[in-house]
């Protein structure tokens, strides 16, 4: 960073996606407002611009771009053209902006802006900080962290990071409501009680757990399928199919393709199975809730089989890799998990181990103390650093 760089323009934050990418960025934003930052975002078109919430008010720039990884070699080209020239719409807009720091996190969405910030005449090159939301590095984290004056992340240990980075752990900002949940405690079914199961499942949801997990209760024997209640995530044009399948067994399920009081929810589940994305993970271990993870088998880094292990590690949770997620295995899982609570019980103290609810406000110390820390970056030798850093991250090579 320039020191002659405007420390009092706006915090530019990059994030695209939808759910749970944009989480952590808008829980950054309105920890950043509260202490006085303005802030402005830069995202992609499946964003797009935000009508309500912390940015609703802010300046916003949607930016082209696309992403290159798993892509056929034309398709990997044409994304690269876009992140390109997505990379000078933001360096021309941030002429104008003088912004004091950029942060991204991860994800194309992140690469035109901090790309264009890093373009940038010296002397108006704001500081830029990335946030790893996963156990192994990002692709898009991987190419950018050598521009980075600090590097936060969600876990302790990170593989992929380049030798020498200079990392905080700061957690994962999750929504307010969720962290709100932190410290609540959990209590486990009793005999004879009513069993809350949330099924969840990114965005848009899953298909497999439409496919495995009523076929999976079905199979449980009656004195512990007839305690049980579902919620569940699942696309529209399943939910008909979905339902009858719960029906016909005459299991309780509520069925929605989304659900907004997702932290409701979270408090009255007993048991949580869904994805092992790094926003879904940070909510499970501030919540205090026991899962089974089934990660995404197409990830480009296989990041949710590594944020699945990392809580499988500690007791947490239990990780099924998708070809295993099978009715049989799942439900003989479950048999276990409800005939003896105390180990969802464990799982759930596990978890709440893990949880960082105040990552957002852990996050925005390391934005305004890299902003008080001149020109030392995140491959800097120096000894000082924007925060302590609470770990060594590992080096190991992010496999693809």
């Amino acid at each position: 960073m320039n020191t002659t760089a405007n420390m009092n323009g706006p915090v530019v934050i990059a994030a695209g996606g939808t759910g749970g990418h944009f989480f952590p960025a808008e829980a950054l934003a309105n920890a950043l407002v509260a202490r006085g930052h303005r802030v402005a975002l830069m995202t992609d078109a499946r964003a797009g611009r935000r009508t309500e919430g912390v940015f609703a008010t802010a300046e916003q720039f949607v930016l082209p771009g696309a992403g290159v990884a798993g892509r056929g070699p034309v398709r990997a080209i044409k994304g690269g053209l876009a992140l390109l020239k997505g990379a000078k719409e933001a360096r021309q807009i941030m002429m104008r902006l003088r912004p004091s720091a950029v942060v991204g996190f991860g994800g194309y969405p992140s690469v035109p802006p901090l790309l264009g910030a890093r373009l940038l005449p010296k002397s108006l090159r704001p500081v830029i900080v990335l946030h790893e939301g996963n156990a192994v590095l990002g692709k898009a984290n991987a190419f950018l962290a050598r521009f980075a004056d600090a590097i936060a992340t969600s876990f302790p240990l990170v593989r992929g990071l380049p030798m020498g980075a200079q990392t905080t752990q700061t957690g994962m900002p999750v929504r307010p409501a969720i962290a709100a949940l932190a410290g609540e405690g959990y209590a486990a079914p009793e005999p004879g009680d009513p069993i809350h199961l949330l099924v969840w499942g990114g965005s848009l949801g899953a298909r497999v757990f439409s496919d495995v997990v009523p076929a999976a209760l079905a199979a449980l024997p009656l004195e512990i399928r007839e305690r049980v209640s579902v919620t569940q995530q699942v696309r529209a044009e399943d939910i008909e199919r979905v339902r009858t399948a719960y029906d016909a067994p005459g299991i309780a399920a509520e069925l929605a393709p989304f659900f907004a009081d997702v932290a409701t929810l979270m408090r009255d589940a007993h048991l949580v199975i869904g994805r092992a994305g790094g926003s879904s993970v940070a909510e499970l271990t501030v919540a205090g809730r026991p899962s089974v993870l089934v990660p995404l088998p197409v990830a480009a880094s296989d990041e949710q089989t590594a944020n699945a292990q990392a809580l499988e590690g500690v007791g947490a949770a239990w990780l099924m890799r998708q070809p295993a997620f099978t009715p049989d295995a799942l439900s003989a899982l479950l048999a276990m998990q409800f005939t003896d609570t105390g180990i969802l019980t464990a799982a759930a103290k596990a978890a709440a181990s893990l949880g960082r609810p105040n990552a957002a406000e852990r996050l925005a110390d390391l934005v305004e103390a890299t902003l008080r820390g001149g020109t030392q970056g995140a491959y800097s030798a120096s000894k000082s650093s924007p925060l302590p850093t609470e770990s060594s991250a590992s080096n190991e090579e992010s496999r693809a």
